[in-house]
């Protein structure tokens, strides 16, 4: 169906008759049911999140961070692949000392390609 982007709505005519769909979409409040106002985005620990929030919910989160984000430095928007939690590419060395410290663990890694995230996190929590 055509989509009038001034009105919102779709429609065609069907043997003379126009029919028309509008698709309302509204906010609830994640924390307390009630109507929210916005999404509001925020990233901890390099993940990002989003809650939908009443003005007032939205004001009590903003209240909460604001010591820190008034004491924190501003990192400016994310990478895509900071976004989607994406790791930076490892170097040739570390890769070989993961498959190395894997093999000796006894996990099955392949000696070219892709190492697992599991494996990756894994070296990274154990072998230090």
């Amino acid at each position: 169906m055509p989509l009038d982007r001034s009105t919102g709505r779709t429609g065609h005519d069907i043997k003379g008759k126009a029919v028309a769909r509008e698709t309302i979409t509204r906010l609830v409040d994640d924390l307390d049911g009630s109507e929210a106002e916005e999404t509001v985005k925020f990233a901890l620990d390099g993940r990002s999140y989003e809650i939908d929030l009443s003005a007032k919910n939205a004001a009590k989160l903003r209240g909460a961070l604001s010591t820190y984000i008034d004491n924190g430095t501003r990192l400016g928007r994310a990478s895509a692949a900071a976004r989607y939690g994406a790791r930076a590419t490892s170097s040739r060395e570390e890769n070989q000392a993961i498959r190395s410290w894997a093999e000796e663990q006894g996990y099955d890694v392949a000696s070219r390609g892709r190492i697992s995230q599991e494996i990756i996190d894994l070296y990274h929590e154990n072998a230090r």
